[in-house]
This record gives C-alpha cells, sequence and structure tokens, in this order.
C-alpha cells in the first residue's frame, strides 16, 4: 500500500489512527498541497476529488476520504484494537459519533477557516462563500458545547474506548487552535477530554 499524505488536519487524522492502532512501516508519498499537486495531474487521476489523504491499495485501487482509508486500515491491521469496534453495536456507535462531530464540529469549522484565513489558497479551488464564515465558526462552537454536555463522565466520546471519533476530533481541535477558532475553556469536559488526547503518543504522528 501506498499513503498520499500532505499538511492539514485530514492527513493527519489518518497518521494518528495508523499509530493508534498500530500500523507501522506503510510507505509514503507526501503530496504538495500548497502548491496545488493535488489539483493536477497525475495526482487527479489517482483521486478525482483532488484531496489528501488518499492510499493505493496493493490491487491498485484508490482509497480516499479519512473515514473510509482508516475503516479499511481498521479491519487490515494487525489482530488486537480496534478503533471501530469489535462487535456490531460498537460499531454502530463508532460511526455514529464520527459522523456527529464530522457534520456538526468538522466541517463548519474546516469551511470557517477556507472562507475567511485560508480564502487566499481555497478561492480559485472552490467555491467559497466568505460571508458565512462567521456563522459556520459560531455553528462549530455550539455543537462543540452540546457534545460538552455529553462528556461528563466519560473518558472518549463513546465512553471507556477510544475509537476514530476521538481522533477526527483532536486533529481538527489542534487545527482550530491555530486558525483563530480556540476551544472554548468553559467546555471544561472536553478541555480535559483534549488533553487526555494530547497526552497520547500517536498525538504527535
Amino acid at each position: 500500500m501506498l499513503f498520499y499524505d500532505s499538511v492539514g488536519p485530514n492527513p493527519k487524522v489518518v497518521r494518528m489512527f495508523m499509530a493508534e492502532r498500530g500500523i507501522t512501516g506503510l510507505a509514503t508519498e507526501t503530496i504538495d498541497l500548497r502548491g496545488g499537486e493535488n489539483r493536477r495531474e497525475p495526482f487527479l487521476s489517482k483521486n478525482p476529488a483532488g484531496q489528501c489523504p488518499a492510499l493505493a491499495l496493493d490491487n491498485g485501487e484508490i482509497l480516499a476520504e479519512i473515514t473510509a482509508i482508516c475503516e479499511y486500515l481498521d479491519e487490515v491491521g494487525p489482530a488486537g484494537k480496534t478503533l471501530i469496534g469489535s462487535t456490531p453495536e460498537e460499531r454502530a456507535e463508532t460511526r455514529m459519533w464520527t459522523r456527529r462531530v464530522d457534520l456538526n464540529i468538522v466541517e463548519p469549522m474546516a469551511n470557517g477557516f477556507r472562507f475567511a484565513e485560508g480564502i487566499k489558497l481555497f478561492q480559485n479551488r472552490i467555491r467559497c462563500i466568505p460571508q458565512a464564515s462567521d456563522d459556520l465558526k459560531l455553528t462549530a462552537q455550539e455543537r462543540l458545547t452540546w457534545l460538552d454536555g455529553l462528556m461528563e463522565g466519560k473518558q472518549f466520546i463513546a465512553g471507556d474506548r477510544i475509537t476514530l471519533a476521538d481522533v477526527l476530533l483532536f486533529c481538527f481541535l489542534e487545527f482550530g487552535a491555530n486558525v483563530k477558532q480556540p476551544l472554548n475553556p468553559e467546555n471544561k469536559n472536553i478541555a480535559a477530554w483534549y488533553d487526555r488526547m494530547k497526552a497520547r503518543p500517536s498525538a504527535a504522528a
């Protein structure tokens, strides 16, 4: 397999997931995102969406989208710990929380950045809506506060087991702190969870 890596929080999700899952030695090629390498050939033939990360499988197929990549790696990775789930119930719970984090927090946070601080990089690549930026950022913060209330007494988002949802949220909160979208310190449950995640060796991936 070959992992197409780049700067940004999305590839970091996969790197942290692999580190947490104990997957090592995967061949890697770094794509120059800032230089637009992902938006031209030959990369577009590999991932027509023009986004990183992507994963080339041994049979020549290309996987894109971080949830699909992480779920695949979880299945083919070494026996033992799973970050998706070992039962139908656990897998469904992981997918539920991953979708909630992705749609309610990650997407508005990322687009809030793309349409404001990151607009020079993205304005010629995607449709940008500058007037929506402030509301998108507020939406992400409101949903973080909602999640904070549900995190009371929990070690991780899904309870006592770390999942893809935790990795996804951590990587984007780390990103948000660097693009003027810091975590509200009043969200004490998520702040404590964030500190626990940051202390994990995988956070340095």
